[in-house]
């Protein structure tokens, strides 16, 4: 189900979203991810889930076949569809990747999502990875990046469910506070959470961020 106080975030953040790339001790470990990701979806027609600004979708699209690009947020949208494509192959459409449509066969052969998974409730994850599925196709490949907890940087805990989901507080442009979600889940739950819907599941970590790449069944 689309969290609509996630989507209020991220439209207001959407202006300064990309400032989160500029970071000047993250350079290095975000390269190396770039380059990953783009070595794994070469030459994929790929669906990409929550999309942003588009900042991913650029990088991929010089080496997938083509990339359907997505998000649940307009004010994002607007501004992923302002970037330049060398390759006409990128294509945007607003969608909830809570809520996606069956694939055709062959529509997809991969799929990609930036910094989504840590948003996901812990309680509708295993939902949320067979919609996939059905949405991406059987024996596509399935790519995640998420933000790892870094001790001194990432923001303090606010609050912890009963679930054990973690939450946040940012605090906004004109001063407002928001609770967000975001959960740093370790690679054993991940493993496991992973295993009733795909194979092939590799985990891989730098300082800042982290990688699952798995192959759905």
């Amino acid at each position: 189900m689309t969290d609509l106080k996630l989507r209020d975030y991220y439209a207001q953040r959407a202006p300064v979203l990309e400032q989160d790339y500029a970071i000047e001790e993250r350079e290095d470990d975000l390269e190396e991810m770039e380059e990953r990701v783009c070595e794994m979806l070469m030459g994929q027609k790929v669906l990409e889930l929550a999309c942003g600004t588009g900042y991913w979708t650029q990088q991929i699209a010089d080496f997938a076949e083509s990339v359907h690009a997505t998000d649940f947020c307009p004010e994002l949208l607007e501004i992923a569809q302002t970037k330049e494509f060398d390759n006409d192959n990128v294509d945007f459409a607003l969608a909830d990747a809570f809520a996606l449509p069956a694939a055709a066969a062959g529509q997809y052969s991969a799929a990609f999502a930036g910094f989504l998974w840590s948003h996901v409730k812990r309680e509708d994850q295993s939902k949320l990875l067979k919609q996939w599925c059905a949405a991406i196709g059987s024996g596509s490949t399935l790519i995640l990046i998420d933000d790892n907890e870094v001790e001194g940087e990432t923001l303090p805990v606010a609050r912890t469910d009963l679930e054990g989901n973690t939450f946040h507080i940012h605090t906004m442009a004109d001063g407002s506070r928001v609770e967000v979600i975001k959960n740093f889940p370790t690679d054993s739950y991940m493993r496991k959470k992973f295993a009733a819907v795909a194979r092939d599941i590799r985990i891989y970590r730098n300082e800042y961020y982290w990688m699952l790449s798995c192959v759905l069944r």
